[in-house]
């Protein structure tokens, strides 16, 4: 999910106050988990799901990592993170300039894009449905309604509806008070396959591409982003990271990992945390 990190202001501060030291073998490791992004994490009957959560289960399995999941709000996860309080946060995570600011992350494993959803008895197309008055609703802070908000609301005089999570706004969209929902692609087409009643009317592709990857605080002071790295790599490799996509997103293009990462992201330099200078670089 493309997510925008609007809890930024005053947590460079917080950095300095979070101890720096090393991760032991036998300390758990606490995985904030959104509830209600599928495919990519939820919780269902008390059961944690999706690619998120199952590719660092194997993760840790591989590495080690004595892990704990614990179910937030989305809205709670990154600040919670920046302040010491989690140690990793495990859904779909855009890498933004801002968060980068107070997080570190892991190499890029997926790129997102955007769709448009609208009531299936509608008659609003790509355009219609961002314009002229149209009541827009989108998860807050996603970097997909931070899009709408900061580049066609304006222009266009939309209407907004923030929710707390994607299936809150789905719902007001079948309940017709609101007549769209922006949101990225993974989560829209899941969401519309399992609601006949809607369908997607536009679908817009990032230039650059947005990267999905692991944030852990900055400065990873649970030094988890080696183990991290070298994981996810593992994971590719071995082909578990294809069985996994698959699983939740039946045919999926699996792209080359690392996919693209901007070059703000610091700990995407040389060298690569428990990589150093991989061939891909």
């Amino acid at each position: 999910m493309a997510r925008n990190g609007l809890f930024v202001s005053g947590l460079v501060l917080l950095m300095c106050f979070i101890p720096f030291a090393a991760l032991s073998n036998s300390e758990v490791v606490i995985a904030g988990v959104e509830a209600t992004f599928p495919p990519w994490a939820w919780v269902e009957k008390g059961v944690f799901k999706g690619i998120a959560v199952d590719a660092v289960r194997e993760i840790a399995k591989i590495e080690g990592i004595n892990l704990r999941f614990q179910e937030m709000p989305w809205q709670s996860l990154i600040p919670s993170l920046a302040a010491g309080k989690i140690d990793l946060v495990v859904t779909a995570v855009s890498v933004t300039e801002e968060r980068a600011k107070v997080l570190d992350f892991t190499i890029p494993w997926w790129e997102i894009n955007r769709v448009v959803l609208v009531r299936k008895d509608s008659d609003l197309n790509g355009i219609t449905a961002l314009c002229c008055g149209a009541t827009v609703g989108g998860q807050g802070g996603s970097t997909d309604f931070e899009w709408v908000k900061r580049e066609l609301a304006p222009k266009l005089g939309l209407k907004l509806k923030e929710f707390e999570d994607p299936v809150m706004a789905v719902a007001d969209l079948e309940a017709g008070r609101v007549d769209s929902v922006v949101i990225d692609s993974d989560t829209g087409d899941k969401l519309a396959a399992e609601h006949p009643n809607l369908r997607i009317a536009a679908r817009f592709y990032a230039y650059p591409p947005e990267p999905y990857a692991l944030p852990v605080a900055k400065g990873d002071p649970k030094g988890l982003l080696p183990k991290l790295n070298r994981g996810i790599m593992e994971l590719y490799e071995s082909g578990k990271w294809a069985e996994i996509v698959h699983k939740y997103i039946p045919g999926a293009t699996i792209l080359p990992i690392p996919t693209y990462m901007p070059r703000y992201v610091d700990s995407y330099q040389h060298p690569i945390p428990g990589l150093g200078d991989y061939p891909w670089r």
